[in-house]
């Protein structure tokens, strides 16, 4: 029996597919069907604009939400995500691949190819590595900034295709805006009008017709009205360009460039691509988790879009990776398992084969006007507003990676907001809460509370609480701490430091606490523990610093650590004492001597 049970396992991992293939009926065929066709229609303006954002001809974009979409619906782990080209990756392979050749042409798609290749060979390894919790080193805040900056960028980029400028392309952000400046004179009218037509159809229509796809009814709308445009004044009037007809077929089989020296030019970015790719997909797969009630197994996610970008970079798909638009529509629309998005596949195949010549009638500024209500769409106002509010450190984080996405090369704008955020969360953590406290005499019990003017501190014996981990980064700040006793209290030669809220010590922060145990000594004190917990005491145990402490003086007892360091006190000093925050203090003297 336990055999049968290890080979389903071990099946279910190698292909996961087996986990929901038998939930399949009628019913949820007939559910994942609508959905699938209703993600189809709503890809296919998606797809053609992304493509256009990284640099590809328009085609690649739907490529990309094919062959990948249904190898990562089944490899991966959860039911309602969907894969396929999205806004920030496009714009990173845009930023990084367009510096070593010509968007559009054949090496710059060799290039792209390349890219998509590794970046699927390092999400599988990762995978089969089971390193899926090193996604939680790229915090939501740094996507958030990242997003919000790729948003800008985006509509900055079609600047020159909807106001109809001259933009040198590959242009920086801030020499996008010092050309809009100085060419503001030379705007083509007519092609601009196209575009705020196509913003205003899709604004209107998004608002008043939720459920009416407003991409495509902007995209008509532009359409329509640049044909009317160009029929009236002419095409070498107006200057209006299209995008021109799609090829109507399959993806087309494809073959990256493996030579030594392109995976020398691409590596770097295709790790960059990687951790965004992967921080999409598993947080995307774990926010509808959450509605779903389905457990997501993030080393299977990043199996899964490993295995769907290496086999995508061979059916001419570019990079992919969980879609946060498609896979929340999919949900919404009554997906109920990952056939959904395999249909979409399906049908976006069908659709391209009947509407790729109408492709012809696109115009590029409405095109540019729908990646406007792309790039705004990308940004969160939400939590942008919530973080600016609550945390001065986040908010660091935020604007940090936001202003590296616009003025430093794109793919190292990750990386400029995880290690910002590393640092920050390391400047907390080695500066874990100390609390001075006290028993209070007013409790029999004896609880520990704050210490405050109203309440007097024993003169001998400085009680202190740490929350937090004590390891290397954190022993000068807590040596620190204890030995400013010295400075602000020079009578108080005991210390006892509260360590229930220690979950973790290492070497460094054992050899601390057997220098201070020391040293108090010497002074004629000594340092005292309460409250350590299991895995603490084993590590002290362990490395001998339990010896160097004194096992006398560590205790969980409360009664018994008051009475173990009362014993030690000057009965000289209790004597003229008026605090007695013990009872022992009013009972007699550390000596002995009965009190009066």
């Amino acid at each position: 029996m336990k055999d049968v049970l290890a080979c389903n396992l071990w099946l279910y991992k190698v292909f996961p597919f087996l986990r929901w293939l038998p939930r399949v009926n009628k019913s949820t065929a007939r559910s994942d069907l609508i959905a699938g066709l209703t993600g189809a229609i709503i890809v296919l303006p998606q797809g053609v604009a992304f493509a256009t954002i990284a640099g590809m001809p328009p085609e690649y974009g739907l490529y990309a939400a094919m062959v990948p979409a249904i190898i990562a619906a089944l490899f991966g782990s959860s039911w309602h995500l969907v894969s396929g080209p999205t806004t920030a990756i496009s714009i990173v392979i845009f930023a990084t691949v367009s510096r070593l050749a010509e968007p559009g042409t054949a090496d710059y798609i060799s290039l792209v190819l390349t890219i998509t290749f590794l970046t699927g060979v390092f999400q599988f390894v990762m995978g089969l590595a089971r390193m899926g919790t090193l996604i939680n080193f790229i915090s939501h805040t740094v996507v958030i900034g990242f997003t919000a900056g790729a948003a800008v960028l985006i509509a900055s980029s079609q600047i020159k295709n909807f106001f109809g400028i001259p933009i040198p392309r590959g242009s920086s952000f801030y020499e996008i805006i010092h050309q809009l400046a100085l060419l503001a004179g030379d705007i083509n009218l007519y092609v601009a009008s196209v575009g705020i037509v196509t913003l205003l159809v899709g604004v209107l229509v998004k608002k008043f017709f939720p459920k009416f796809p407003y991409m495509i009814a902007a995209m008509i709308a532009g359409s329509v009205y640049a044909v009317i445009l160009n029929q009236l004044v002419g095409v070498d009037v107006t200057h209006i360009r299209t995008v021109g007809a799609l090829p109507a077929g399959l993806p087309p089989l494809s073959y990256p460039d493996f030579s030594l020296e392109t995976i020398k030019q691409t590596a770097s970015s295709a790790l960059a691509i990687t951790m965004l790719a992967l921080t999409e997909a598993v947080s995307i797969s774990r926010a509808i988790a959450v509605r779903s009630e389905q457990r997501i197994d993030g080393n299977q996610e990043f199996i899964g879009q490993g295995l769907s970008n290496i086999l995508g970079s061979f059916f001419s798909g570019y990079d992919s990776s969980g879609s946060f638009n498609r896979s929340g529509l999919n949900y919404e629309a009554g997906a109920r398992t990952p056939l959904a998005a395999m249909f979409a596949s399906g049908f976006l195949i069908l659709i391209l084969l009947m509407v790729a010549p109408l492709a012809a009638y696109l115009p590029i500024p409405a095109m540019a006007a729908i990646l406007f209500m792309v790039g705004y769409g990308l940004i969160d106002f939400h939590h942008i507003g919530s973080i600016l509010k609550t945390s001065r450190a986040e908010s660091v984080v935020l604007v940090t990676t936001l202003l590296s996405t616009l003025f430093v090369e794109l793919e190292f704008a990750i990386y400029v907001g995880v290690i910002l955020s590393l640092m920050l969360y390391l400047n907390r953590t080695s500066r874990p809460q100390i609390r001075d406290e006290l028993p209070n005499p007013a409790d029999p019990g004896r609880r520990f509370i704050p210490v405050t003017d109203a309440i007097a501190e024993c003169p001998q014996i400085k009680f202190m609480r740490v929350d937090g981990s004590v390891f290397f980064g954190a022993v000068n700040h807590v040596q620190q701490a204890l030995q400013q006793i010295d400075e602000i209290t020079p009578t108080q030669k005991n210390t006892v430091l509260l360590c229930d809220g220690i979950n973790f010590i290492d070497v460094a922060g054992a050899e601390m606490l057997g220098q201070e145990s020391r040293r108090l000594r010497k002074k004629g004190g000594g340092l005292y523990l309460y409250g350590v917990k299991d895995a603490v005491t084993d590590m002290l145990e362990k490395g001998g610093y339990l010896e160097v402490i004194g096992k006398d003086r560590v205790h969980q007892s409360k009664p018994k650590l008051i009475s173990s360091v009362y014993t030690t006190l000057d009965p000289e000093v209790c004597r003229h004492c008026s605090a007695r925050i013990f009872t022992e203090c009013h009972i007699a003297l550390p000596n002995g001597e009965r009190r009066d």
